[in-house]
C-alpha cells in the first residue's frame, strides 16, 4: 500500500509540472499553484524528482522563492488575483446568462466565488508578498 501511495503522489507531481508548464505559456492558466503542488507530492513521494524541480533552471524560481520564505513579488499577486476575479466573475455570468437562474446555476455561481474567496485569503493573507521584482 506504501508503495501505491507514493506512485500516485508521484503521478499527480507530474501532471502537476506538466500542467504548470502549460501555465506558462497559455494566458489565465497557473503556474506556480501547479509547481506547489508537484512540490508536495515530490517531497513525500520521491527525494530524485523533488531535487531536480528545485534545480530546475525554470520552473525552480517559482518554488525557490516561495519555499524560501521570500513570497510573490506584489505585482505577480495583484495581477494573479484581479485575473482570478475577473474570470471567475465572467465564468458565473457566463453560465447564468446561458442557463438562467435556477438552483444549479446559483449553487455553481456561489460555489466558484467560495473557491476564489479561499484562494484569494490563501494567497492574499497567507503567502508573503516581495516589493522587489
Amino acid at each position: 500500500m506504501r508503495s501505491a501511495w507514493r506512485y500516485l503522489l508521484m503521478g499527480i507531481g507530474t501532471v502537476s509540472v506538466v500542467l504548470g508548464v502549460v501555465g506558462i505559456f497559455v494566458p489565465l492558466w497557473p503556474t506556480t499553484p501547479f509547481l506547489l503542488l508537484a512540490v508536495v507530492c515530490y517531497v513525500r513521494s520521491s527525494d530524485r524528482m523533488y531535487q531536480w524541480l528545485l534545480s530546475h533552471r525554470h520552473l525552480g524560481k517559482y518554488v525557490r522563492d516561495y519555499a524560501s520564505g521570500n513570497g510573490i513579488p506584489r505585482r505577480a499577486k495583484v495581477i494573479a488575483l484581479s485575473l482570478m476575479w475577473v474570470t471567475t466573475t465572467m465564468s458565473s455570468a457566463i453560465v447564468v446568462a446561458r442557463f438562467g437562474t435556477n438552483r444549479w446555476t446559483i449553487l455553481y455561481a456561489c460555489g466558484l466565488a467560495g473557491i476564489a474567496a479561499g484562494v484569494h485569503y490563501f494567497i492574499g493573507y497567507r503567502i508573503p508578498t516581495r516589493d522587489d521584482e
